[in-house]
């Protein structure tokens, strides 16, 4: 079940690889997810000493979260992914020039999981064209409604 989407990373890369990658998280952060108040359309994911990251996405703490916590929102937060996983994920990102996105939040089996997407960026004829298609592709749905 999904919580959040990144539609945005859909427009701006070539996702051609989908990792599913578990969160570090603290508890409010966890009650704030439930409750719909986060976001990931600013955030990027990085590597670094052979561990994987993720910067900017916001978490907005409830307002009856404990007085003793005091909340960051926008803290890095660590990925929990396999070694496998992130040997594979270094050498894409350094040698074949890709870069990690945040795709999509979403609960598996009661657990918030992330899935992260291995994409290639698109250049602005790119974004021009794959506007043209769903353009076309809406344009012929209209078009069998009307005959139908």
């Amino acid at each position: 079940m999904s919580i959040i989407a990144n539609k945005k990373a859909f427009h701006d890369y070539f996702v051609e690889e989908r990792f599913e990658a578990g969160i570090a998280l603290q508890g409010w952060e966890v009650k704030a997810i439930r409750a719909g108040r986060a976001n990931i359309k600013e955030s990027y994911v990085v590597i670094r000493s052979g561990e994987v990251f993720l910067f900017g996405m916001h978490i907005t703490a409830l307002p009856e979260a404990s007085t003793h916590v005091h909340p960051d929102p926008i803290r890095t937060r660590k990925l929990l992914l396999h070694a496998n996983q992130i040997s594979k994920l270094i050498g894409q990102v350094e040698r074949a020039g890709y870069t990690l996105v945040p795709l999509n939040l979403h609960f598996t089996r009661g657990r918030i999981k992330l899935e992260i997407g291995l994409a290639k960026g698109k250049k602005q004829h790119d974004k021009r064209e794959s506007e043209k298609e769903r353009d076309w592709d809406r344009e012929k749905a209209r078009l069998m409604r009307v005959k139908a």
